[in-house]
């Protein structure tokens, strides 16, 4: 694509990405990731192939006199066998701090993916030019924050006047992992997710690792969390495990150890703080799998199940329940000799009154006002006086 006469074209590299662990050049950009190559080598599944592409929580940061700011990307939509169109995903322009316009891509690759039949096919399309104007003519900072759930590859970033990529802003780097909640699933804004919201309240440079469906304990993520420098981590763990119906609770609990363990290999003393789920109905007493509502699809309406049996939990299969009191006994246990260690009960983010006034509307992820309670709350507890995190933030 051209570029205007007197525009200036900046190279987009990891000096002017935030929230992004690794950068993958290809035939038509480059593509942002959350989780570096050598992870990525170890995924075993597509589902998080997908998930951690999809740059939750990555922004471009500048500062720039330019009043125009224009960003090719190649998007990829996702169509999912039987339920309604997704949404366009939201690109966000922040001017110091403040939001200054919000755009979409409407073309670009299509993967469609069939959740019954466990395949998934993906089609090529088009680049796309976003477009953000009447911007203050003064110098600013501009962040420029991509889709959270929408594979974004990047192709080009133009403006009417020069870019200066500037250090990190000083803030304390926040590294958080989570699942498709902490990723953002149901929030309709990458700003609007609950860790974006969350270190916004907190004042903190986020790094988030949620992914959807990928919140299993996998050792190649604690490496990966391990290897990044941060000034604050948290890892919310649960629902994953749950509805994966990936382990029974003899392996959880020593899994959690081994998470724990690793990320205690490169940062010995950061405040860590271990989050339990949030309040799921479904999965409250009834272990997993989870599987989509064949009748709400019907319906043309997105919706989960529990599928497993509640008599299973006696011989070791996990409940929300269960895997709270688990999470509880290991960083009990792990606390009297780690005192930046810290838990904090899911219920306490998002409980049974909650969702009486917020259901959940597939009934595994919050709406965008939930989102926002489950930011607050964390936010006064992490942040907040007396806080794991209150040293650092606030």
């Amino acid at each position: 694509m051209s570029t205007p006469h007197g525009w200036t074209t900046t190279p987009i590299t990891t000096g002017i990405l935030r929230g992004a662990l690794d950068l993958e050049r290809t035939g038509r950009g480059v593509l942002p990731h959350r989780l570096p190559a050598a992870a990525r080598r170890q995924i075993p599944d597509g589902q998080l192939a997908m998930a951690e592409s999809q740059p939750a929580g990555v922004r471009l940061a500048f500062r720039t006199r330019a009043t125009t700011v224009e960003l090719d990307v190649v998007a990829t939509k996702r169509v999912y066998v039987g339920a309604p169109p997704r949404p366009d995903g939201v690109y966000e322009l922040l001017v110091d701090g403040r939001l200054a316009g919000r755009a979409t891509a409407t073309g670009g690759d299509t993967l469609t993916i069939d959740m019954a039949a466990g395949t998934a096919e993906s089609l090529p399309g088009p680049a796309e030019t976003l477009r953000f104007t009447g911007l203050p003519e003064d110098e600013k900072d501009v962040e420029l924050w991509l889709p959270h759930d929408e594979t974004t590859c990047l192709v080009a970033l133009r403006t009417d006047a020069p870019v200066l990529i500037t250090p990190p802003n000083g803030r304390p780097v926040w590294l958080h992992h989570g699942s498709s909640i902490s990723h953002g699933s149901n929030a309709t804004t990458p700003t609007g997710t609950w860790p974006a919201l969350a270190a916004a309240d907190g004042r903190a440079d986020l790094i988030n690792l949620g992914f959807g469906g990928g919140a299993l304990l996998d050792p190649f993520t604690a490496r990966a969390m391990r290897d990044t420098p941060a000034d604050l981590l948290s890892v919310k763990i649960g629902i994953n495990v749950v509805n994966a119906d990936l382990m029974r609770l003899r392996a959880f609990g020593p899994a959690v150890h081994g998470f724990l363990d690793t990320l205690r290999e490169g940062h010995p003393s950061t405040p860590l703080l271990v989050v339990s789920p949030i309040l799921c109905p479904i999965h409250e007493n009834t272990p997993g799998p989870s599987a989509p509502d064949t009748r709400a699809m019907g319906e043309g309406r997105l919706r989960f199940r529990a599928a497993g049996d509640p008599a299973e939990v006696a011989a070791g299969k996990l409940t929300l329940t269960v895997i709270r009191e688990e999470l509880a006994r290991v960083v009990g246990q792990r606390a009297a000799s780690d005192p930046h260690l810290h838990y904090l009960d899911g219920l306490e983010l998002y409980g049974a009154s909650d969702h009486a006034e917020l259901p959940l509307p597939d009934a595994l992820h919050p709406d965008p006002a939930a989102h926002r309670r489950i930011a607050e709350r964390f936010a006064r507890h992490a942040f907040g006086p007396g806080g794991p995190f209150a040293p650092h933030g606030g």
